[in-house]
């Protein structure tokens, strides 16, 4: 019988094992290095990503109240200008207070309901980009489908609940 050499006998060359760790090692570093730069690439082209919707919703507040504080009221005149800026600094600082430990406990939950709210957008978006189709191609076919046969009195459409 004659021996056969191992990968690993044969100088020069290292294990078919190691080969491949390497190989990997190396594809997931060069992963990495090009999904940096395009990350890069992003910040500079677009500047910099949305952070979560907690995130948003604090920085929506501190907008809304550096401008409400902002506002110098004509309606109020000269002499409750000051009085009526004090009372609409505390106000806002009210809401923030509110607002502030909601964000803290729950930060998850505003992702849910951002998430939520483009869902509904889409299915709005949906339903109305169809009507318009209807309304553009003239194609009421689709209407008289879902009128009640049975009841030609009236208006009225058959609505399947099953």
């Amino acid at each position: 019988m004659s021996e056969e050499a191992q990968p690993s006998d044969v100088p020069g060359e290292e294990p078919l094992d190691e080969v491949r760790a390497t190989d990997a090692d190396a594809w997931a570093t060069a992963c990495a290095e090009d999904l940096a730069e395009e990350q890069a690439r992003r910040r500079t082209q677009y500047g910099p990503p949305p952070g979560s919707a907690a995130e948003e919703l604090r920085k929506l507040v501190d907008a809304v109240g550096e401008k409400l504080t902002s506002l110098n009221s004509p309606l109020l005149g000269a002499v409750a200008g000051p009085a009526a800026q004090q009372v609409v600094k505390q106000v806002v600082q009210q809401a923030k207070a509110a607002v502030e430990p909601v964000i803290e406990r729950n930060p998850d939950v505003f992702d849910h309901l951002a998430a939520a709210g483009n869902e509904l957008l889409a299915a709005y978006r949906s339903a109305v980009q169809a009507q318009e189709r209807r309304w553009t191609t003239g194609d009421d076919r689709d209407l008289r489908e879902r009128r009640d046969p049975g009841d030609e009195s009236g208006p009225g459409e058959r609505i399947d609940l099953d």
